[in-house]
């Protein structure tokens, strides 16, 4: 991209902000993982009401970033998290309402609920304390899609009318195609 996705502008802010913005309500308490980029980060972080925590090991890739933020929500007390990519633009709000709905409502041993559109999977995604301590569990040289698939039985599927969810932006085409 050549320069940092997350403080992309979009829609009068960036999607950094947007998705603190987008997650406050549904949250106690919304922590960004930042690695390299903290300090370029910090400033929106703290500007919007989060709490910044930092990946010891940002080398290890993204899911040492996963791990280092689901730790951070267990030392919190919290039984499930949604867990937003910082990079991409933030969801409509009617589509954490969906998956906060189909998580509370899903059968039981349901211990995730992502989103799903136009057939593919998507973010952000709703884990509960189960999913949690089976991803801080796998070796750090797994990946959360590898976790996810061990136990996919445990996750629902949830179909929303929200393309981006599956909006993925690594290319200034992409971006540009956002129509921020």
């Amino acid at each position: 991209m050549g320069r940092e996705k997350a403080l992309l502008p979009w829609r009068g802010s960036t999607f950094l902000a947007g998705q603190i913005e987008l997650l406050k309500p549904w949250a106690e308490c919304v922590l960004v993982v930042a690695g390299k980029n903290c300090l370029s980060l910090q400033p929106v972080v703290e500007a919007n009401g989060a709490l910044l925590v930092v990946n010891p090991q940002p080398e290890k890739g993204q899911f040492s970033s996963l791990q280092t933020g689901l730790r951070e929500v267990k030392a919190h007390g919290c039984d499930a998290v949604i867990v937003a990519l910082v990079d991409r633009p933030p969801v409509l709000p009617q589509t954490l309402a969906l998956l906060r709905q189909g998580y509370e409502q899903a059968a039981e041993g349901i211990w995730a609920v992502h989103p799903e559109y136009a057939g593919r999977h998507g973010h952000p995604i709703l884990f509960g304390r189960e999913m949690m301590d089976a991803l801080l569990r796998a070796p750090a040289a797994s990946t959360a899609r590898e976790v996810q698939e061990q136990h996919r039985e445990r996750i629902a599927c949830l179909l929303v009318n929200d393309p981006l969810t599956v909006t993925n932006v690594n290319t200034p085409a992409d971006y540009e195609g956002l129509g921020s």
